[in-house]
């Protein structure tokens, strides 16, 4: 008899899926599910995607060779369609996008071919969101949406004295420039954007940084803010602007691409929010909110709560992964 249940097997390449698979496993684990992790080392920095990648997924199958071995399992999660790709064994697959959306021309140019099939023969695919399986017409395995679940995470300040928090723990992704600059364009003399999860660079005026907060700190700055401003290259999942919402912030962003279900929502709750002209946006926001905006964001956010997602895996997921 296996000793475990379900191996997930994680590549440790961002907080993101680090905290994915924390979560997944809380899920599973209170599914009455026997779950164990493995975690592949920080990865090395490499010239290109598709280097990054190979370096990745061949991490991921040396992890899920030790898991299988020492631990025996009954079934596997891939923690992403990275940690699949070179997969020692089939397994379900947990995703927030996939190769053939987020890794175009040569950034993909081996990854889009294994991951169909992958994908194709993986007993169960789990989405992040409905958008995370547009590219593959259908050429898959059984799908659930399975959330990184998203709370509320505590109440809401007395007073909302901060006018705008935005997240740029990668600068160039989260198209920091851009968010300053509209930022200079909209803001009014006593407004201050406050800037988390990077440190080191000279703030312009109006503009305070924050630093690298912890995960308490950061949601507290969260419960103070008026809005939440995001200017993506692309999204995946983007849990940030989720956060945001949950916490009781107006998100303001522009149409980025990618799966990113915040944005659907953004849309549903305000549509004047989510536009390239970053600037006019804000001050809709900061002016003109909508009434009711924060209260149907919790409406809208039910399918992301931890219970929520708690329910999917027991009910769904584990007769699946598990099946008698």
């Amino acid at each position: 008899m296996p000793r475990t249940d379900v191996l997930l097997v994680s590549v440790a390449s961002t907080a993101g899926w680090k905290r994915s698979a924390r979560e997944l496993a809380g899920s599973l684990s209170r599914a009455g599910v026997r779950v164990e992790t493995v975690t592949t080392p920080a990865p090395p920095r490499v010239r290109t995607f598709a280097l990054t990648d190979l370096v990745e997924a061949r991490a991921a199958r040396r992890a899920c060779r030790e898991g299988i071995a020492t631990h025996d399992p009954a079934a596997i999660v891939y923690c992403s369609i990275t940690a699949a790709l070179l997969w020692p064994r089939p397994g379900a697959v947990w995703l927030d996008s996939i190769a053939a959306e987020n890794r175009p021309g040569r950034h993909g140019i081996w990854q889009r071919t294994v991951e169909r099939r992958r994908l194709a023969r993986a007993p169960l695919v789990l989405a992040m969101s409905e958008g995370a399986l547009g590219a593959l017409d259908g050429r898959r395995g059984p799908m659930l949406v399975v959330p990184t679940p998203v709370d509320r995470s505590g109440p809401a300040a007395a007073e909302r004295d901060v006018a705008a928090v935005t997240y740029a723990g990668n600068p160039e992704k989260k198209r920091l420039e851009h968010v300053l600059a509209a930022w200079a364009r909209a803001r009014r003399e006593h407004e201050t954007l406050v800037v988390a999860g990077i440190d080191g660079f000279d703030a312009p005026a109006g503009v305070r940084v924050a630093g690298r907060l912890t995960p308490d700190e950061y949601r507290a700055l969260l419960r103070r803010a008026r809005v939440f401003v995001a200017a993506p290259t692309r999204e995946d999942y983007g849990i940030a602007p989720l956060e945001a919402l949950a916490d009781g912030c107006l998100l303001v962003t522009t149409p980025a691409p990618g799966p990113y279900p915040a944005l659907e929502l953004a849309r549903r709750l305000d549509p004047r929010l989510v536009s390239d002209e970053l600037h006019n946006a804000l001050r809709l926001a900061l002016d003109d909110p909508v009434a009711g905006y924060r209260e149907r964001a919790s409406e809208l956010l039910v399918p992301f709560t931890r219970q929520a997602v708690d329910r999917t895996v027991a009910e769904e997921v584990v007769p699946r992964l598990l099946p008698a």
